[in-house]
């Protein structure tokens, strides 16, 4: 089995958020959520915050794969991680965002290429 993905760089920018007193967002805007106790954890389209740290997406659901299958994301993070390009994760039942900061993303895409993956504009 090929751990190399297929992966679609996500065109919108992503906020993600820290809410420790939190257990639901005060608004329906959110892309994924993560309760966990220390708080809250929001993911968001940055389109209306113009000031915060902007995050870009890779998308591996070109080519889904259950959760069932060992390594699929660590062989995405895993090259990232050996670049020192940080990562921010949520994963579906089929598929992984992955996303790093929004001025790594030319790391990220060079790194990700190197370990055999595509990435699809």
């Amino acid at each position: 089995m090929t751990l190399a993905q297929r992966l679609h760089a996500v065109p919108s920018q992503f906020l993600v958020e820290h809410l420790p007193n939190a257990t639901l967002p005060e608004d329906d805007e959110w892309i994924a959520l993560v309760r966990a106790p220390e708080g809250l954890t929001v993911i968001r389209d940055a389109s209306p915050y113009a000031e915060a740290e902007r995050w870009v997406g890779f998308y591996s659901g070109a080519d889904p794969h259950g959760v069932d299958v060992p390594g699929m994301l660590a062989a995405l993070v895993g090259p990232l991680a050996e670049a020192g390009v940080p990562v921010f994760v949520a994963s579906t039942f089929h598929a992984d965002l992955v996303l790093v900061p929004e001025h790594r993303r030319k790391d990220a895409v060079e790194a990700l290429t190197a370990a055999g993956h595509r990435v699809d504009p």
